[in-house]
């Protein structure tokens, strides 16, 4: 019986991560401090994310935009999980190293990040053109909308292209990690061919 009991205990235990540090703080970055970032920089690359709620996808979004070099990951503060305990381990050290930027208008930092030189390419299956016929090199901002849903309208009008990730199975859509996934590892295979 105690070997049993010791094996629930074991496995009712918080899964630890090596590679997230719960303790750590997090990187901060304001969205004028963005916005001269971008205005400083030829190459920037920013990952936008329309109305997120699960947080085992923003920190899988969160590992992702470390390993490619993404400057921040913004956000609206509403309809949209933050930063918790959950998306801190799926991000497996990603929310320690890229700053999210939670915003009250998602559609006006758009705009904002637009006019300080960010070129907006946003996803969406209904996109005429598919994502390797984009031209991804400079300063971009890639934006994924809601596991749901996709993008807004208001998000998906401001944005300067929209571009869809060819699909050739049964399958209508990809899950939002990987569908970023997919889009900032295109952005990084152009820009090392340019």
């Amino acid at each position: 019986m105690a070997r049993r009991n010791s094996r629930y205990k074991a496995s009712n235990r918080k899964r630890e991560n090596k590679h997230a540090d719960l303790n750590a703080s997090l990187p901060r970055m304001t969205e004028e401090e963005l916005y001269d970032h971008i205005c400083n920089s030829n190459n920037s690359l920013v990952l936008v994310l329309d109305c997120i709620e699960d947080p085992h996808n923003l920190g899988a979004c969160l590992r992702t935009a470390d390993a490619v070099g993404v400057v921040a990951v913004v956000t609206p503060k509403n309809k949209a999980v933050s930063i918790n305990e959950t998306v801190r381990r799926v991000a497996s050290g990603g929310a320690e190293s890229v700053p999210v930027i939670q915003v009250t208008n998602l559609a006006q930092s758009m705009t904002k990040m637009k006019e300080a030189g960010l070129f907006l390419i946003g996803t969406s299956n209904q996109a005429d053109q598919a994502l390797y016929q984009s031209d991804l090199k400079g300063p971009i901002g890639i934006v994924m909308g809601s596991e749901g849903s996709g993008l807004r309208k208001l998000t998906m009008d401001t944005c300067d292209e929209l571009v869809r990730i060819p699909m050739e199975g049964s399958v209508p859509c990809l899950n939002i990690s990987v569908a970023t996934g997919v889009c900032l590892y295109e952005i990084i295979r152009q820009r090392s061919i340019a």
